[in-house]
């Protein structure tokens, strides 16, 4: 059995998470939605201030330990999931070790997520940590309306 550290949780750099919503953006014309396979979770708590990732999630990490349950139910479609804090650091290392547990248990009660054809195999759930988080998200694309919402870069300009 691993154990999952924040060192150990796989990355995504804010430039393939900008290709895939662009991607989507570019192949519906005023996509007012993100694509169906991906999600993207915000942890922050007080620090969810001056803008987000546009299509993104906010689920306060002050909220996990009762949430995660429905999370996972909501998630279950996804093939990607990206979470993110501030920093992506410590709290979205607990909020994806806390997804994979409930994932683990889920999957252990009920044989899996849904009912499907014994010989269809089931893709397993790709999970990311957004590197550097949202703060290294608003650097290169806080001022890009097509992928952050809310951008306030008063808030930013001296740094988290």
């Amino acid at each position: 059995m691993s154990t999952i550290t924040i060192g150990t949780l796989p990355r995504l750099s804010s430039k393939a998470l900008s290709d895939i919503l662009l991607s989507h953006a570019s192949s519906n014309l005023d996509a007012p939605s993100t694509p169906q396979n991906l999600a993207i979770i915000d942890v922050r708590d007080d620090d969810h201030i001056g803008g987000h990732i546009k299509h993104s999630t906010h689920i306060p990490s002050s909220t996990l330990d009762y949430k995660i349950p429905e999370l996972v139910r909501k998630l279950k479609d996804k093939d990607t999931v990206v979470f993110h804090c501030a920093l992506s650091k410590g709290v979205v290392g607990e909020a994806m070790k806390k997804n994979k547990k409930e994932n683990t248990e889920k999957k252990a009660d009920d044989g899996g997520w849904e009912d499907v054809a014994e010989d269809t195999e089931k893709k397993e759930q790709k999970v990311y940590v957004l590197d550097r988080g949202f703060v290294g998200w608003q650097e290169i694309y806080g001022e890009d309306t097509r992928l952050t919402e809310g951008y306030r870069k008063e808030i930013w300009q001296d740094g988290y």
